[in-house]
């Protein structure tokens, strides 16, 4: 009879053990002998076996397939090692070929063509389930793969701290290793601990819990190995032994998954929770005054009018309006940043006696700012120093945001509707309710040709940046007919237009490019020509009027900066302009040291705490911190 898989007297079970391999050869020979001397495959002076095992020779027709294989497996039993011919015996499938039967004889070992037919549906169903399976497994990478690369993109790499992945010290893996391997139990312990309240394993509930204050109490305020106590390895040793029995008991990898979910769930919710929280705390800070420049300017301004009429005035008035002079215009209600802009100007320019600066505050320090200048006037320079409020013209007839903030819904959104109640929920309001976004000192970059008619370019400085080369040539630079020269900041996909405009808007998506390249303002040439020709306060005036319930855009003065010199900017060299020293912490060096301006655009200001050490540097260098009214108000590096 011909061999089957899993026959009894084949011997060849998979479960069989190793030590029956032997005598199972054994037997294998003499049962497949007989087998083969009667259907005439023993070797004879007329049949030729070839290498192979197939029968040549005179009798070859009457070798039908199954025949062949058992001269197969007679020869793999000399050829192979013990241990491999079960394998190869169960794994080897006949190939059926009923073209191949040639007697009757044979025909009675063939499968019927239904059976053939249905055992090639099966095999089918079984190639084709594997390969859904595969499919559903790569599918799932990939998935995975997409979740933690999208994670990645969410961390924000301007937190920068202890825990900093990106820190040189973390690039040794072995580092801080036993703080590391108390968390894990920590959250192993945790996962066990839920899983034992649900299967009313009380002891072991109340030993878990107990291992994890301990090892959280050996853990304490440790960043590194170095910090932890010298009872951490004890303590470690013995979460270690508890959460070895409670795997024995209580694992389930089903149940054990779900709780690791519900706690990254968790997780996720907290540092959401405590990023806005950050959020909010941040904008508070860089919102508030120091108490060292509210004591400067307050010292300022009462001995500003203690001086008498004639001693207020700064020398070279002739030069306000030549425009054969390099002017420039600085808004600005912070007495200290305006005293780095100009400081630092002056010191880098070729010649300080062409220059002309133009600074406007508001009321509440007008005093201080000229008393600044008075006491410390910028060499050759010329200097003069308005007060907004003296701007008649400048009224909410004429200007759509004094008339806005005149409105009922304007106040009852900025100053009283939905006050926040905790931290997470104010970060939103804190942004984009500011009243800042409302001051007159921050829209008057509108109206340059009103507040300066005989000037024919003017360049635009915000307070604060830094100079650090000479800007003249920036006056010689050719805008191609436009009235605005900016550095553009649109990199593959962001700080482009739809960052900023509300897209859904029709008006927005009719009249704009989403794509277009966003730029910066802070230090902008401004052709004062070009600006009246084309009547840019007018495009002004109409977009804010449209804006009047903030469906445009949200806040700022850069988004209706965008839209009313649209198709009207000229991009320059990003080596005049290098922004992001209040957010980003990784500005190459080479860039910030070969810049023309550097701008601390963000919440971090260098003249606030949380501003960012590694470029502080560059701004304290213009303030003589031993200056009487300085020192007096305790400002210090």
């Amino acid at each position: 009879m011909p061999l089957r898989r899993g026959s009894p007297g084949s011997g060849l079970q998979r479960n069989r053990s190793d030590r029956c391999r032997v005598p199972v050869i054994i037997l294998l020979f003499f049962a497949v002998a007989p087998l083969l001397f009667l259907s005439g495959l023993i070797i004879h002076p007329t049949t030729v076996i070839d290498q192979n095992g197939i029968q040549t020779g005179t009798n070859v027709q009457n070798i039908d397939w199954r025949e062949r294989l058992a001269m197969q497996y007679v020869k793999s039993i000399f050829s192979k090692e013990p241990n491999q011919i079960v394998t190869g015996i169960e794994r080897e499938t006949p190939q059926v070929k009923p073209e191949n039967v040639t007697t009757d004889d044979n025909a009675q070992f063939l499968d019927k063509p239904e059976k053939l037919a249905r055992r090639k549906l099966r095999e089918n169903r079984r190639e084709k389930r594997a390969a859904e399976l595969v499919h559903q497994d790569d599918d799932a990478i990939v998935k995975l793969e997409n979740t933690a690369i999208e994670r990645s993109k969410a961390v924000d790499s301007s937190v920068l701290g202890k825990y900093s992945i990106w820190r040189r010290e973390n690039e040794n893996e072995n580092l801080d290793s036993m703080i590391r391997l108390i968390r894990d139990q920590m959250i192993t312990a945790r996962v066990y601990a839920s899983i034992a309240k649900i299967k009313n394993k009380l002891d072991l509930y109340q030993e878990l819990l107990a291992r994890l204050k301990e090892s959280q109490r050996a853990l304490g305020e440790a960043n590194t190995d170095a910090d932890l106590s010298r009872s951490a390895p004890e303590k470690m040793k013995a979460m270690g032994q508890v959460l070895s029995k409670a795997r024995e008991q209580l694992y389930d990898c089903n149940l054990v998954t779900r709780k690791l979910r519900v706690m990254l769930q968790s997780a996720d919710e907290q540092v959401r929770s405590l990023k806005k929280q950050s959020t909010f705390l941040s904008q508070l800070a860089a919102k508030t005054v120091p108490n060292g420049i509210h004591c400067l300017s307050m010292r300022l301004t009462i001995n500003y009018y203690l001086l008498p009429p004639e001693k207020r005035k700064f020398p070279r008035s002739e030069n306000l309006e030549n425009p054969n002079l390099y002017h420039y215009a600085l808004f600005s209600d912070n007495v200290l940043a305006a005293s780095v802009v100009v400081k630092s100007t002056i010191m880098n320019a070729k010649e300080p006696e062409k220059h002309v600066f133009h600074l406007v505050t508001d009321k509440l320090n007008f005093g201080a700012m000229n008393m600044w200048f008075l006491l410390n006037p910028p060499g050759q320079a010329t200097i003069h120093v308005e007060n907004v409020d003296d701007f008649k013209w400048l009224n909410s007839s004429y200007c759509p945001v004094l008339h806005q903030l005149e409105s009922a819904a304007m106040k009852e959104y900025y100053f009283k509707a939905d006050h926040p109640t905790t931290l997470s929920d104010g970060s939103s309001n804190m942004k984009y309710r500011n009243p800042k976004y409302l001051s007159m000192l921050n829209h008057l970059r509108f109206y340059l040709p009103q507040v300066y008619p005989k000037l024919d370019k003017i360049l635009f400085l915000d307070d604060d940046i830094v100079v650090q080369k000479d800007l003249t040539g920036l006056w010689s630079v050719d805008l191609h007919g436009k009235v605005n020269g900016a550095v553009e900041t649109c990199g593959q996909s962001f700080h482009r237009f739809d960052k900023y405009l509300n897209f859904s808007n029709p008006h927005i998506a009719r009249n704009f490019d989403p794509n277009a390249c966003g730029w910066a303002y802070g230090m902008n040439i401004f052709d004062l020509k070009e600006w009246k020709k084309r009547d840019i306060t007018g495009i002004y005036h109409k977009w804010q009027n449209m804006n009047e319930n903030r469906e445009l855009w949200k806040l700022g003065t850069l988004p209706p900066g965008l839209i009313t010199f649209y198709r009207l900017t000229q991009s320059l060299n990003k080596s005049w302009h290098v922004l992001g020293l209040g957010y980003n912490p990784s500005i190459d060096q080479g860039e910030i040291e070969n810049a023309a301006v550097i701008h601390y655009n963000g919440n971090m200001k260098p003249w606030l705490e949380l501003a960012m050490t590694k470029y502080r540097s560059y701004w304290t260098k213009y303030i003589k911190y031993d200056h009487p009214y300085i020192h007096r108000c305790n400002l210090s590096e």
